[in-house]
């Protein structure tokens, strides 16, 4: 046991000397590693060639610069950091086109079924979105690319065309009105397309075909006559209106019924006496009403609903310039105003006004903003009216119709929040129909104020 004992100690010792001997390997091996290592990596020659799977080449590691190394480093990230907002662009697009299209094929396909046969309903829904969406429609209403490019003041390198959202509710009457032979004659379809443009669809898209033209054409009576001279009846195509001739639209005035601005044609009759004269009323004389503004400030405006063109026609005489606004509910408004020498558009009362802020003399509604406009709307269209009228400019609401009840409670409240100041204001009961109606009409002229 003794000599046991005393063996543990060197045993021991022997142990520990070959610990430390295998230490001092490892770490010389670690540090002659570590030096290769370096050496291959700040090497001149380093390069790096990458191998296909498989190869029983030698891998040859890559050599080179850090700083270049870290340089492209920096690059890739660039490119990846672009390519990732490039990215999600796309994405967003994307998104709103496959919710277009869903909402398109499930109008598509809702329009489509009624009337067929079960298995006609089993079409493919995009052969239903490709009849639909013809290469008309496609290129009034998509996107068109700019040919120089990125514009800064557009802030797009595309431009959309100016078509109503609301045509896209309408796919079957769109696709309607945009079938016809490119380059041929356009279908006569005023009445469908107004109509289109009534359910909001405004403006309509452009076609690429040339409307008819009238037969046996003469040039227009020569100006100031044109003013109080009806125009021949080979001045306008006659298809889409009742009336075949002037002389029937001037004779309606005596036939039963309702028709819009029944008298409107009869350049002899009442239409010779308007705005003349000043009863102190509801009915304002032109005259009165251009002493309210320095001489000759009121030059040019716009006349909403201005049926015929009558009131553009007397602001005509005293060297005011008006553009009218009028649909043709079966009758060729437009036309006629033209052909009188005077200014028109075909757009209707729930259209932006097309003028700039702060540039008209003098607006004019007659009859056409009334009650039966819906009270929102109506609203907008006043502060539309507001914002084109300068400074100091004229706004003329003449014999606007409404009930009783209305007049305090809806419409002077309205007038006074869109901010008019009152320069004349008359109001008087409709009594046609009886009293019991408790109808009123009022006039009233007022002013944007200068600051």
């Amino acid at each position: 046991m003794v000599n046991g004992v005393e063996d543990y100690p060197k045993k021991h010792v022997h142990q520990q000397q070959l610990h430390t001997r295998y230490k001092l390997k490892m770490f010389v091996l670690v540090i002659l590693t570590n030096l290769l290592t370096m050496y291959i990596f700040t090497s001149p020659s380093f390069n790096w060639k990458p191998f296909p799977l498989g190869s029983k080449n030698h891998i040859s590691l890559p050599l080179g610069d850090p700083t270049t190394l870290l340089d492209e480093l920096s690059a890739t990230k660039e490119q990846l950091a672009i390519s990732h907002s490039l990215i999600a662009e796309f994405h967003k697009k994307l998104n709103s086109t496959n919710l277009f299209v869903e909402a398109l094929l499930t109008e598509l396909r809702s329009r489509h079924d009624e009337g067929l046969t079960e298995k006609e309903k089993g079409s493919d829904p995009m052969k239903l979105l490709n009849v639909a969406m013809s290469d008309e429609v496609m290129l009034v209403v998509g996107p068109h690319k700019l040919p120089l490019g990125y514009s800064p003041r557009m802030g797009s390198d595309e431009v959309y065309p100016p078509v109503g959202g609301a045509c896209l509710r309408y796919q079957k009457e769109l696709a309607q009105y945009m079938t016809y032979e490119v380059g041929g004659e356009c279908p006569v379809d005023d009445v469908f397309a107004q109509r289109l443009m009534l359910k909001g669809c405004e403006p309509l898209p452009r076609r690429r075909c040339h409307p008819k033209s009238p037969a046996n054409y003469v040039e227009p009576t020569p100006f100031p006559k044109s003013l109080w001279t009806t125009p021949p009846d080979t001045s306008i195509i006659w298809d889409p209106y009742t009336c075949k001739s002037y002389k029937c639209l001037i004779e309606r005035r005596k036939a039963p019924g309702y028709f819009d601005c029944k008298d409107c044609f009869d350049l002899e009759g009442r239409e010779k006496s308007r705005w003349l004269l000043d009863n102190g009323g509801l009915d304002y004389g032109i005259d009165e009403v251009l002493k309210t503004r320095p001489q000759g400030t009121i030059r040019i405006g716009f006349d909403i609903g201005g049926g015929s063109g009558t009131f553009a026609a007397r602001m005509k005489e005293r060297n005011v310039t008006i553009i009218t606004s009028s649909m043709n509910l079966d009758g060729p408004f437009n036309s006629f105003i033209a052909s009188r020498g005077l200014i028109s558009i075909h757009v209707s009362v729930s259209q932006r006004l097309p003028f700039f802020d702060n540039t008209l003399d003098i607006v004019h509604s007659m009859h056409v903003l009334s009650n039966w406009i819906p009270d929102a709307m109506l609203e907008f269209t006043l502060y539309d009216i507001y914002r084109v009228l300068r400074p100091g400019g004229l706004f003329w609401l003449d014999r606007f119709f409404c009930l009783g009840s209305q007049l305090n409670q809806t419409y002077v409240p309205m007038l006074d929040r869109v901010g008019f100041r009152n320069l004349r204001w008359n109001a008087g009961m409709k009594l046609d129909r009886g009293i019991d109606k408790n109808e009123w009409y009022f006039s009233a002229l007022l002013e944007k104020p200068m600051t």
